[in-house]
C-alpha cells in the first residue's frame, strides 16, 4: 500500500438468492397468531338461526344464553344438559342474574329446523324460572340478489 494512494475495491456482485429466514420467521408467527385465535372466533354451537329483518337489540344488562340445535338438544351457554338439569340451572342462573341486575336477559338461539312447540316450551320454562325478558336471536336476512323473488 502506498502512501496518499487510495486503492478502489470491485463493488459486491449482487445476490441471487432470497434470504428465505425472515419470510419462514414471519409466516410461524402468523401461523401461531391464526392457531391462537381461531377457536375465540368462532362459536362452538353450530345453528342455522332463522333470518329476519329485526332492529339491533338494545343494551340489556346481564344477558344468560340458551339454544337448541337442530336435533333438539338444550344448550345453557356452550354446555349441553339433559330437561330436568336444564330446568334447575335455569332457575339458579335466573335467581343469581336478577339478584345482580333486574333487567336480566335471556337470549334463546333456535336452529330454523326445531318445531314452534319445543321453542314455546322452552320459554314457559324460562318464565317459570323468573326471567320475564326474552330475546329470540336472529341472523339478518342476506341481500336478495337482483331479480330474485321474496320468499
Amino acid at each position: 500500500m502506498a502512501f496518499g494512494r487510495l486503492t478502489r475495491q470491485q463493488p459486491g456482485r449482487p445476490m441471487s438468492e432470497i434470504n428465505m429466514t425472515p419470510l419462514i420467521d414471519v409466516m410461524l408467527v402468523l401461523l401461531v397468531i391464526f392457531i391462537v385465535t381461531a377457536p375465540l372466533l368462532a362459536s362452538r354451537l353450530k345453528l342455522e338461526l332463522p333470518a329476519a329483518d329485526a332492529a339491533a337489540a338494545a343494551g340489556a344488562g346481564a344477558v344468560l344464553s340458551v339454544s337448541i340445535d337442530a336435533q333438539g338438544r338444550v344448550f345453557l351457554g356452550d354446555e349441553a344438559l339433559p330437561e330436568a338439569e336444564l330446568r334447575s340451572r335455569l332457575e339458579a342462573a335466573a335467581r343469581q342474574a336478577v339478584a345482580r341486575d333486574p333487567a336480566t336477559e335471556l337470549q334463546l338461539r333456535a336452529d330454523r329446523a326445531v318445531p314452534y312447540g319445543r321453542v314455546a316450551e322452552l320459554i314457559g320454562w324460562v318464565q317459570g324460572a323468573g326471567l320475564a325478558r326474552i330475546g329470540l336471536v336472529t341472523e339478518a336476512p342476506a341481500a336478495a340478489a337482483p331479480g330474485a323473488a321474496p320468499r
